[in-house]
């Protein structure tokens, strides 16, 4: 039977079956999936094999004339894609196509149109989602080792398998800009990929899309139900262009960034290890947060890796999510992106050596303590006002980078518990692991501060380097002092 054009159906691939589909498929977006599976399989012996994949559509079909605008931060993100890996070490589903775990996301699909929509450009060049329920797509996959061989010894780039990367193609009206990847560990164990363009959603969206799936698998409400309005982004105040951000802003479209190969490695570190390091640091910054210790410990260190700059600074871009720094605050379900990047550059002298870092903490606390509703509102702002003739978005830029990038995930943590490591679909059992990939970064690298699964304290680093300044990084001193653990970072 050939796909129908019209509603792609659920298939079944085994690597001989691919060529045949690639044969047979009259289905564009199809052709493209499996000829850039089969590319994949070609290059390179993976550990993580894709064996078939299915349509996901919300069980409720929505009205195929609704479209959502996306907001001019969503058009900023669009050279990058956002992939989320949630580890379990329990399976738990049997048949994906025929298990209540695939009718539960059918249904938590109902309140995700723009999920289950797809990309289309107006005459004006701005992106909209077109909500005509066309589905998501589902891939099942197979990975070779167990969860902790996998946890031990894959690296960065091999856990990129776990989700599905693309780039938006040239006519994107019937691809699917959500992809979710079910990968089953031998000897059990389970890894749920979650991948989009970042122009739709940001680390938190895709979070609570996942958290509101397992909710409705357990029959329990909707803790934070999705909010689609942009309109929620525009604020009742004057329009103000004359602040650090605008500044900071304004030099990123202009900025040149050298191509090199980027590998990313994973720190862990324990709840005793911040908590005794938070006490070092006490009595020169006394509200110091875990991710203000961290990003100021890592940003130290890789500076020491960098070659000497002629003005001797050292400039570090930190990415707050402003969902609860805008007034009144917005809900943790608004579905886009509510991200706010600003920077901070210090002297060399300041950052040289590890006795500084205390001080280096203090400037990080009060930089972000002085990221206010009007350096938010600013920078949406200075967006808007780069509009061109028609109302045209400026084409996006490379949001993460050239600089060091920092991206802090401490909204996510309420009380003591985060909400990235939601509860299991069959059992209490959290995840062991979150992993965020951010697409298409370069520059100078990105550090990602992420709750973990021992939460308190705890906190999981994933920093994304230059190749041949990796190596030296993870066999740093200062670093190792807090005793991390490694995990996929190929060690």
């Amino acid at each position: 039977m050939l796909p129908n054009k019209n509603r792609p159906f659920p298939l079944s691939l085994s690597y001989a079956s691919i060529h045949c589909c690639l044969l047979l498929s009259e289905h564009p977006v199809q052709v493209l999936f499996f000829t850039l599976l089969v590319k994949k399989m070609v290059t390179k012996k993976s550990m993580v094999s894709v064996h078939s994949m299915l349509t996901a559509v919300s069980s409720k079909p929505v009205g195929s004339g609704e479209t959502h605008p996306l907001s001019v931060l969503d058009h900023a993100m669009g050279l990058h894609t956002l992939h989320v890996v949630f580890y379990y070490k329990k399976n738990p589903f049997g048949i994906f196509d025929v298990d209540p775990l695939r009718i539960s996301l059918s249904e938590v699909l109902c309140l995700y149109p723009q999920v289950t929509g797809r990309l289309t450009r107006g005459e004006s060049g701005k992106w909209s989602v077109k909500c005509n329920d066309a589905g998501v797509r589902v891939l099942r996959a197979k990975v070779e080792v167990s969860m902790d061989e996998w946890l031990r010894s894959a690296d960065g780039s091999e856990e990129k398998d776990l989700t599905f990367w693309e780039e938006i193609p040239e006519e994107p009206r019937t691809w699917s800009p959500f992809r979710i990847q079910v990968n089953e560990f031998e000897g059990g164990g389970v890894a749920f990929g979650l991948s989009c363009t970042h122009m739709n959603a940001d680390p938190t969206s895709i979070t609570m899309l996942f958290k509101s799936w397992i909710e409705n698998h357990r029959q329990e409400p909707i803790e934070h139900p999705p909010l689609f309005d942009s309109a929620t982004l525009h604020h009742q105040h004057a329009p103000n262009t004359g602040t650090k951000s605008d500044i900071y802003y304004a030099t990123k479209p202009n900025a040149e960034i050298p191509s090199v190969k980027m590998v990313t490695a994973t720190f862990r570190f324990s709840d005793s290890a911040i908590k005794k390091w938070l006490g070092e640091v006490r009595d020169q910054c006394a509200k110091a947060t875990p991710f203000e210790l961290l990003a100021s410990l890592f940003w130290t260190r890789v500076a020491h890796l960098k070659a000497p700059k002629n003005d001797r600074k050292h400039s570090l871009s930190i990415c707050l999510d402003f969902r609860r720094i805008v007034q009144p605050p917005i809900s943790l379900g608004y579905f886009g992106n509510a991200l706010h990047f600003s920077l901070l550059t210090l002297n060399e002298e300041e950052m040289d050596d590890v006795g500084k870092l205390g001080h280096v903490v203090e400037l990080v606390h009060r930089h972000i303590s002085d990221v206010g509703e009007g350096e938010v509102w600013s920078a949406v702002d200075w967006l808007e006002s780069q509009k061109e003739e028609g109302g045209k978005y400026a084409p996006p830029f490379r949001m993460y980078g050239p600089e060091l990038t920092c991206v802090s995930m401490e909204h996510m943590i309420i009380g003591h518990g985060s909400l990235m490591f939601p509860a299991s679909f069959k059992s209490g059992e959290k995840p062991v692991h979150v992993a965020c990939h951010v697409g298409n970064v370069r520059g100078e690298g990105l550090i990602v501060v992420l709750p973990s699964a021992e939460e308190g304290l705890a906190r999981t680093v994933m920093v994304t380097l230059p190749e041949e300044e990796m190596p030296e990084l993870c066999e740093d001193q200062a670093i190792q002092c807090l005793q991390p653990t490694m995990v996929i970072s190929g060690r």
